[in-house]
């Protein structure tokens, strides 16, 4: 009978240390994804003389993202569904791209490689030109 609790202990044990590695992975992540995305994300907002605190905002910031693009606010029904979230996505992405002086490739960039062209895009020397849908 003691054997019993013995394993039920060590069970235990290892619960804890697979929670304790679990919340260390998540704070991991949440560190990452705050120097990568919102980080640059404030900077970009700011340059387009936006408030940088939307960033941190779910629906909010895609919003702010919409406009400073220059497309019409609606577009925000078209991020929440299905297959055409990507198109827009890309149009967005190569929106806020000509917004800020650079061309179709570097949105295609933002596309693809999202956390690498934000801190290009949030922490480089590219001014915000206007809105590039508006043009």
């Amino acid at each position: 009978m003691n054997s019993f609790f013995l394993a039920q202990e060590t069970v235990t044990m290892s619960g804890e240390q697979g929670a304790a590695a679990s919340a260390a992975m998540i704070l991991i992540y949440a560190g990452l994804y705050f120097i990568f995305v919102v980080a640059p994300l404030w900077n970009i907002f700011q340059k387009a003389e936006a408030p940088g605190w939307a960033s941190i905002v779910p629906v909010w910031n895609l919003i702010l993202l919409i406009q400073i693009v220059g497309r019409p606010t609606w577009w925000l029904i078209l991020l929440f569904v299905p297959g055409v979230n990507a198109i827009i996505s890309i149009l967005l992405n190569i929106d806020l791209a000509k917004s800020f002086g650079k061309g179709t490739g570097f949105g295609i960039g933002l596309t693809l490689l999202s956390p690498i062209f934000l801190l290009m895009l949030g922490f480089g020397d590219a001014d915000y030109v206007g809105p590039a849908a508006a043009a």
